[in-house]
């Protein structure tokens, strides 16, 4: 069933846009991640402009997110500390991406700008995880067992000032480490329209010692809340959500959720980070190759930027 997106203006099936929406909904309560990092690249493919999709991604981002985080709530690990602070620090990346955003959209190098930061930031997260979750699968396969990380390890983070307790996570760090991942994944949400779990989990288990029992709940709990804020300034700022896309989009997703995340605590987490890590080479990849292949058309008006 074709039906025609206003804002997008384009046609586009609509089965399609609701399996799409399931299939990064899955991702979501699997892997703890937004989706965004796939479901806009996918938009692209099926021929949403770029604008649109990273805006209008957002909002199925957050509905798969708070589906995700529903379902880890009923087995309490989410640490909602931890998720304030992240948080904080994502609504200042955030705010300083959106600026970005609409000052390349003006120029119209906004599309290229989009495309080649995913090439980047998905091409070097991806071979790191992997490379990562190949050792650790090695090292479980050497010694009979599945490493553990112990509690209390003393790591960089511990040595900075504004220390705060985290016991659901059983940390006692600065919260400047996890503010400044959060402003991090903040910017990349407005920049690539994803929720910026994709970086956010390897950064929270590796970087903050954080277990990985807690750290999807609390990963999807920060992307809520920054997606949802990126996606009211995309639509304030360059008026490019599309409400019939994403409506079609959150159907699928919230369902699509709540089955990834029960099949995801029947998985050790290892092979969750490697499954991660390859389904984020896959899209880089198909990104890369939009780059450098001849496009069917070599000319196109762009609605809005006639003088």
């Amino acid at each position: 069933m074709q039906i025609y997106l206003p804002i997008a203006e384009v046609s586009v099936n609509a089965y399609a846009l609701v399996g799409i929406g399931g299939i990064v909904g899955f991702l979501s309560g699997l892997f703890g991640v937004g989706g965004g990092f796939l479901i806009t690249p996918l938009l692209f493919f099926i021929g949403v402009p770029p604008t649109v999709a990273v805006a209008t991604g957002s909002n199925q981002v957050v509905a798969s997110s708070i589906s995700g985080v529903l379902a880890q709530l009923k087995r309490k690990a989410v640490d909602f500390r931890m998720g304030f602070v992240l948080l904080a620090g994502g609504l200042i990346g955030s705010s300083i991406g959106i600026w970005i955003f609409a000052r390349l959209n003006a120029l119209g190098k906004i599309d290229a700008f989009v495309q080649l930061s995913y090439v980047l930031f998905l091409g070097t997260v991806g071979l790191i995880m992997l490379q990562e979750s190949l050792r650790a699968i090695l090292r479980a396969r050497r010694t009979g067992a599945t490493p553990v990380r112990r509690a209390h390890v003393h790591t960089w983070a511990h040595g900075m000032p504004l220390k705060m307790k985290f016991r659901t996570s059983g940390l006692y760090i600065s919260v400047i480490p996890p503010m400044a991942i959060g402003a991090f994944v903040g910017f990349l949400s407005a920049i690539m329209g994803v929720g910026g779990g994709f970086i956010m989990v390897p950064a929270m288990i590796y970087l903050l010692g954080m277990p990985t029992k807690v750290v999807i709940g609390t990963s999807l709990f920060q992307i809520i809340f920054t997606t949802a804020f990126t996606t009211v300034m995309h639509a304030v700022t360059s008026q490019s959500v599309d409400i019939l896309l994403a409506l079609l989009l959150i159907l699928g997703g919230v369902i699509g959720a709540q089955f990834g995340a029960k099949v995801g605590v029947r998985m050790r987490a290892e092979y969750l980070r490697i499954s991660l890590a390859i389904l984020v080479l896959l899209v880089c990849g198909r990104v890369a190759l939009d780059l450098v292949l001849t496009p069917e058309e070599f000319y196109s008006i762009t609605p809005g930027r006639l003088p």
